[in-house]
């Protein structure tokens, strides 16, 4: 589908479209199928961090050796989602992408670093309900069995055991969008789920272009970051609340205190 963008130009305008789209009929009811994901730079796309390595061979070392000196308690039984889930929070490359269903969450995440006000941001938005459609048929009927639009990693093993198996569940390249276990209150706090390509090589914002899924960007321009900012800081959206602990609590004061006043002199 063609690429939807919503430019803004004030906080009103804002509000309105984070939540585009939002209305369902058939309920009558706000309830979004959309889920979202907030960078600082409107130039970034989709890709993974595995993407950007740029080597994604790599991934079944990456994986096999986080997993052989990560020392956590029942790592035999624990299941390939989680082990994704887990390295991907923990910062090592994967295929997986974050997203949040809050759309103020990526609102955090888009003017979270005050070192990039200068240039504009952006908000990628999904709908993956509608990505439902291009799954292989074994994971179409197991999201139906369960009345479900996302995975867990229990759905996930029903169908595949492993990054080979869910690949050759479709000669089609296909994304799954899959909740993570509640690892932590950062993954609950930030009502976190995951994109996972089958196909570690494909991007996702060139796959959702080539099928009818639905999306749209928002355009943050840097002018608005700073009123954005405080006005998240005041509903309590920020690092003290999503990160939970005393990193995150020196992020969100380090942020909160910063006199913007000086910049005016520079």
């Amino acid at each position: 589908m063609e690429e939807h963008i919503i430019e803004v130009n004030s906080w009103t305008e804002l509000q309105d479209a984070l939540y585009h789209d939002a209305y369902q009929p058939k309920l009558k009811r706000f309830r979004s199928s959309y889920i979202y994901r907030g960078l600082h730079s409107l130039k970034y796309d989709l890709s993974s961090s595995l993407n950007r390595l740029g080597e994604s061979h790599l991934e079944p070392h990456l994986l096999r050796n986080f997993r052989k000196y990560s020392q956590m308690d029942d790592d035999d039984n624990k299941s390939i989602w989680n082990w994704l889930a887990i390295a991907q929070h923990h910062g090592l490359p994967t295929r997986l992408l974050d997203w949040t269903y809050s759309p103020y969450v990526a609102l955090h995440f888009a003017t979270a670093d005050f070192s990039q006000f200068h240039i504009d941001g952006v908000i990628w938005a999904v709908n993956y309900v509608d990505a439902i459609n291009y799954l292989p048929d074994q994971l179409k009927s197991i999201i139906y069995a369960e009345g479900s639009h996302v995975f867990t990693a229990e759905m996930l093993d029903r169908a595949a055991r492993s990054l080979e198996d869910l690949k050759s569940l479709k000669e089609d390249d296909f994304v799954v969008f899959f909740e993570p276990p509640s690892m932590d209150q950062r993954i609950v706090n930030q009502y976190a789920l995951f994109s996972m390509m089958s196909n570690p090589d494909t991007q996702l914002h060139e796959w959702i272009h080539a099928k009818e899924i639905r999306s749209f960007k928002i355009c943050i321009p840097a002018h608005l970051k700073w009123e954005i900012r405080d006005k998240l800081d005041q509903s309590n959206i920020n690092e003290r609340v999503l990160f939970p602990g005393l990193d995150g609590l020196a992020t969100w004061l380090k942020r909160h205190y910063k006199d913007i006043r000086k910049e005016d002199h520079e």
